[in-house]
């Protein structure tokens, strides 16, 4: 293995034509730069220099070691150089994952904040329900991923690295001519007779109302299950029942309907960023984990 160090040496001397003058760009003394050849020459097995009357000139193998190392040395600029500019954020690419309710509403707040500031990272955005997320994190394909968690289904903290971002709200939407339409908050108790809309195919929403009519004391009549929550508000604003929602899943509200608070009747949904803890910080990571945690503490959504 030859020595960066010693094949800058030689360079130096090959340019500079005597080890003296080598010496003075390179801040050693002659001797320490002769000591220095002498050793490459050994891990070489051959002469690399030859003394003549006006300084050193490179044997054969002396010209092709050189110009070797004269590539090598200009690769590890580069290097240093693309390091550098990862590290004051100049260029690299960053990859996150999110959920369909943070995409639409919470997430695009903090990617245009962050493109004002770093305009040159490259993003990666993936968007997937909570099990393709964490399969993602797991895998490596993204960098940064934001998840959910209830009080009954809680991310393990062993697994990943958890910040929390914001906690937000679950709030109910009624049609603007239901009879609580002007009201600004309500209690599940009250809503026992009551039709519901509810998201489909065991979205975890479905199991928030199960829990929330279950503690009230009533259980809930399903009058229709949504593919998501714009279509959800659809069937509110027709007067076809009510439905529960994450704030954020209605940051974007039909103008058919009305937001209504709970307060504590119904449970909150916590929202974290994940990280692997084996994964070394890039410094874009670090940057918009920064930029999401401020974000989340103004975020009109959160509580």
């Amino acid at each position: 293995m030859l020595d960066i160090k010693r094949l800058q040496v030689l360079l130096k001397v090959v340019e500079a034509g005597s080890v003296t003058a080598a010496a003075d760009e390179l801040f050693y003394t002659p001797s320490a730069v002769s000591q220095q050849l002498r050793k490459l020459e050994e891990e070489v097995g051959q002469p690399l220099l030859q003394r003549r009357s006006r300084g050193m000139v490179p044997t054969d193998a002396g010209h092709v070691l050189a110009e070797h190392a004269r590539s090598i040395l200009s690769r590890m600029d580069a290097a240093i150089s693309d390091l550098d500019q990862i590290a004051g954020l100049k260029r690299g690419s960053l990859s996150i994952g999110t959920f369909p309710t943070l995409g639409g509403s919470f997430l695009p707040l903090v990617i245009s904040s962050f493109r004002r500031e770093y305009p040159a990272i490259e993003l990666d955005v993936r968007s997937s329900r909570i099990d393709g997320l964490i399969g993602l994190l797991s895998s490596g394909e993204v960098g940064l991923c934001l998840l959910w968690e209830y009080d009954w289904h809680p991310l393990d903290a062993s697994v990943f690295e958890l910040t929390p971002v914001f906690e937000e709200p679950t709030v109910l939407v009624v049609g603007t001519e239901h009879a609580l339409a002007g009201r600004k908050d309500v209690r599940m108790g009250e809503l026992a007779d009551e039709q519901w809309i509810v998201r489909a195919n065991e979205h975890p929403v479905a199991e928030v109302l199960e829990r929330s009519c279950r503690t009230a004391g009533f259980s809930p009549k399903i009058s229709f299950q949504a593919n998501d929550y714009q279509e959800a508000q659809a069937m509110v604003s027709v007067g076809l029942g009510i439905a529960l929602a994450p704030q954020s899943a209605v940051v974007n509200q039909h103008p058919g309907v009305r937001i209504l608070r709970l307060g504590h009747s119904v449970p909150a949904r916590r929202v974290v960023l994940a990280q692997r803890h084996d994964r070394v910080r890039a410094p874009a990571e670090v940057a918009f984990q920064r930029l999401l945690v401020e974000t989340g503490k103004n975020w009109p959504g959160g509580r």
